[in-house]
């Protein structure tokens, strides 16, 4: 199954749910140019949750790893959530883990991207 891409919000993150394959060449990646929307869209904070990817290569690890420095030079964040074991080995190969914060919860993940003494109202 090729790359399948759908986005949610909660608050001020934006939630990316990849699904699939994420496998991209020059004519047909779809991950890199929906990246750059979303930050030419002023959208500063990014989720992307891995949990329904199967494989990556190394044109869409690429595209991640430039959101996330356009991202931080912006004063915003780029953030994994649920990596497969398989894509985490990936991931941490080409040290993109050491980079990028990575979470297997999805509140611990949106919660990171709160303020320090930043408390839910009940």
């Amino acid at each position: 199954m090729g790359l399948q891409i759908s986005t949610r919000e909660s608050d001020d993150v934006t939630i990316l749910d990849l699904t699939g394959r994420v496998m991209a060449r020059p004519d047909s990646d779809l991950l890199s140019p929906h990246l750059q929307e979303l930050v030419d869209k002023s959208s500063s904070k990014l989720l992307l949750n891995l949990t329904a990817v199967t494989q990556i290569d190394s044109w869409s690890i690429n595209a991640i790893a430039k959101t996330y420095a356009s991202l931080s030079r912006q004063g915003g964040s780029l953030k994994i959530l649920c990596p497969s074991n398989r894509l985490r080995g990936v991931l941490k190969l080409v040290h993109l883990l050491d980079l990028i914060p990575t979470f297997e919860d999805e509140a611990e993940a949106l919660a990171s991207f709160r303020p320090l003494g930043y408390s839910a109202k009940p």
